[in-house]
């Protein structure tokens, strides 16, 4: 058995590493989500960009990107760039505003802008 002055020594550790600990945590949660919205971003250029090389219409690659997943609409924003006639090269640029949802660090962290740029040959 440890002595007396020894007791509770574990415990003061813990609570001065638990703080630490739990910062760590929140910070990478908070990475996955950003890591998680950029990889919906790229998602949201490669299908507006598909739908711009297939579909005449200018606001094809806006409806495009916004359906492509939960993303929120209000934060997207798309730009059709270079849009020729068929052979020609479009480019679609998707920008989303991630927000900090850990309200932890929202004081911390600001949110984010994503960019994601795609291109590909006009069909039609």
């Amino acid at each position: 058995m440890p002595p007396a002055a020894d007791r509770g020594q574990s415990t003061v550790e813990f609570a001065l590493v638990l703080p630490v600990l739990v910062v760590t945590l929140v910070g990478l949660v908070h990475l996955g989500l950003l890591a998680r919205d950029q990889v919906l971003v790229a998602h949201a250029a490669r299908e507006g960009v598909r739908a711009a090389a297939v579909d005449p219409d200018p606001r094809a690659a806006e409806r495009a990107a916004e359906a492509a997943g939960p993303l929120d609409a209000a934060r997207l924003r798309v730009e059709t760039r270079n849009r020729g006639g068929p052979g020609s090269r479009v480019t679609v640029v998707v920008t989303y505003l991630a927000v900090n949802r850990i309200p932890l660090l929202r004081t911390i962290i600001d949110d984010r802008k994503l960019r994601a740029e795609a291109t590909m040959r006009v069909e039609r």
